[in-house]
This record gives C-alpha cells, sequence and structure tokens, in this order.
C-alpha cells in the first residue's frame, strides 16, 4: 500500500475512538486515586510488592480472586484492580510508559480481519482468513489490552457460532451478561431463538443496543426460564452464575471464558453443584479467538 493512500485509511483502532485506550472510560487512573488515597495505596503497594517478588503464580492468582470478589467502591479494591491490570497489559504487550497504541499498518489489518466497518462492531471471523493474516500481525500482543476496555474479551470464529447453533438446536435461549449482545446476535443470524440480556453496569464503556434486555442474570433466568443459557467471560468469582443451576428450566449451560479457573468464572459454583455433567469441549475451545487468550468452552448438561 503506497504511503499516501495509507495515510487516508481510517483506522479507527487508533484515532475514531479517543477513548479506545488502555484504560477504560470515565474511571478515575491510578495516579488520581494513588493521590486521594495515599495512605490505602501504601498498604496496596506493600502488598504488591510482596506478591510479585515472591515469584509464586498461586498467591497472584489469589490476589486476583480476592480483588474480583472485593467491593468495587473500596479505594483499596479499586486501586488493586487497576494496578494489576496494569502489570498484565505491560506484560502483554512490553508497553509500560504511555498508552498502548496500534501502528497505521496494524490497526487497519486488525480493523479488516476483526470488525465490521470502521467501528468496534464485531463480525464473525473467518478461520482461513484468521490463520493466514494473524501471522502477519507484529503488534498481535495489543490487540486485547486496547480492547477490553470496550467490553469485548474475545473474538468469535464463524465456525464456533455455528457448532454452538448446533448445539443448542430449537430450545428456548438466553444470553447472560451480555454486554453489547455480540454473541446472542451472531446466533440469532444461524436461525437460534436468544434473548441476550445484562444489567447495563458497564454503560461507561459500552453502548448497549435495544436488542440487549436491560435485566440483571438472576431476573433474566427467572424471567425467561431458559432452557439453554450462555455466557461470555463471566467476571472470576462472580455471584450469579450460581442461579444458573439452580434454575430448573436449564437443560445446557454454556460458557466461554479463559483455561485458567482465576481468570474467569464462578469455579466455587462449578464445583458445588451435583446436578450437571461438566465438559470442557476442545473442539469448541479452538475456536475462540484469538488463541493466544488461552479461551475455552465449557458445557453443562443437566
Amino acid at each position: 500500500m503506497p504511503a499516501s493512500a495509507a495515510k487516508s485509511v481510517s483506522v479507527r483502532l487508533i484515532r475514531a475512538d479517543p477513548a479506545l485506550s488502555s484504560a477504560p472510560v470515565a474511571q478515575p487512573t491510578l495516579k488520581e486515586m494513588r493521590e486521594a488515597h495515599p495512605a490505602e495505596w501504601e498498604q496496596v503497594r506493600q502488598e504488591l510488592a510482596k506478591v510479585v517478588n515472591s515469584n509464586d503464580p498461586d498467591r497472584l492468582k489469589q490476589l486476583v480472586h480476592k480483588t474480583s470478589r472485593g467491593d468495587a467502591s473500596d479505594p483499596r479494591t479499586a486501586m488493586t484492580a487497576e494496578a494489576l491490570r496494569k502489570l498484565c497489559v505491560s506484560a502483554a504487550t512490553g508497553v509500560t510508559k504511555g498508552k498502548v497504541r496500534f501502528n497505521l499498518v496494524n490497526g487497519w489489518v486488525a480493523q479488516k480481519l476483526l470488525f465490521k466497518g470502521k467501528g468496534l462492531e464485531r463480525k464473525p471471523v473467518s478461520l482461513a482468513w484468521f490463520s493466514v493474516v494473524w501471522p502477519l500481525l507484529t503488534q498481535k500482543a495489543f490487540l486485547m489490552p486496547l480492547v477490553e476496555p470496550k467490553g469485548i474479551y474475545c473474538f468469535y470464529s464463524r465456525k464456533l457460532i455455528t457448532e454452538l447453533a448446533r448445539e443448542i438446536g430449537d430450545r428456548k435461549a438466553v444470553e447472560i451478561a451480555a454486554g453489547d449482545g455480540t454473541l446472542s446476535r451472531f446466533l440469532r443470524a444461524e436461525g437460534v431463538d436468544i434473548t441476550a440480556t445484562d444489567d447495563h453496569s458497564w454503560s461507561h464503556a459500552i453502548d448497549f443496543p435495544e436488542d440487549v434486555e436491560n435485566r440483571d442474570a438472576i431476573s433474566a433466568l427467572r424471567e425467561h426460564q431458559p432452557q439453554v443459557v450462555i455466557c461470555s467471560w463471566p467476571p472470576a468469582g462472580n455471584r450469579f452464575e450460581e442461579h444458573v443451576f439452580k434454575t430448573p428450566s436449564v437443560e445446557l449451560y454454556v460458557v466461554i471464558a479463559s483455561q485458567h479457573a482465576f481468570a474467569s468464572g464462578n469455579w466455587d459454583a462449578y464445583e458445588r453443584q451435583k446436578d450437571f455433567t461438566y465438559e470442557p469441549s476442545e473442539t469448541l475451545s479452538s475456536l475462540v479467538l484469538p488463541p493466544e487468550l488461552e479461551g475455552a468452552v465449557y458445557l453443562f448438561r443437566r
């Protein structure tokens, strides 16, 4: 591509959304929180230093788990969460100062491969194209730190959507904690009877479309009495997934999440429930993109 042509390309991952950086929209920065709560920050700093210097992955997992279950309004919890996020971004990208940004070429290629049009609307990804194009991206480690603040935790291959639609069949389905409803829209396009629901608690970062019902997971389960429930990247240690297993109508629960228990999902609830069999699907897991996420698909059948 000539340089003059490249300059005219509208690369939304770089320019169109000024808020798309390594920090969530409308949230206080770590610097601002440190200045507002110096005593609490000193406690947080000491705890983080001990965990990092211990070189013990289990201690880090325990801290992540504790933080994910903490009160987000508590300054110590909020500062710990933001500091851990910055550590993860730095480890993934190698960027320790300033904002994480794609260069022009990487941004343009990622946009064409993963998004529809010029915005951040995801599209079902062609595995054939992905296998060719993804290895060419030199800044692939930047992708998830850039999009996660906008509520995007993975990308769905076209093959994954097809296989999930086959798994659900003609049963009534509900997606809980659906975010912007991308997964449900993809499944509806395959003929699945599915309703997307979310409590809209991430309205600071996500523009919720009308087809995402403003309803928390517990009331969504009670109202819709679905046969199939699906959840993509449930927060670690959340308190709503246990209600999926308590809902009599549910025959199948599909969880798209991390291979690592500390990173997502309510594993206490998964292990305590007695009415469902548990099956990690290697086939479906391989269809969650990008592979560096180490994503997984778990199937719970009554």
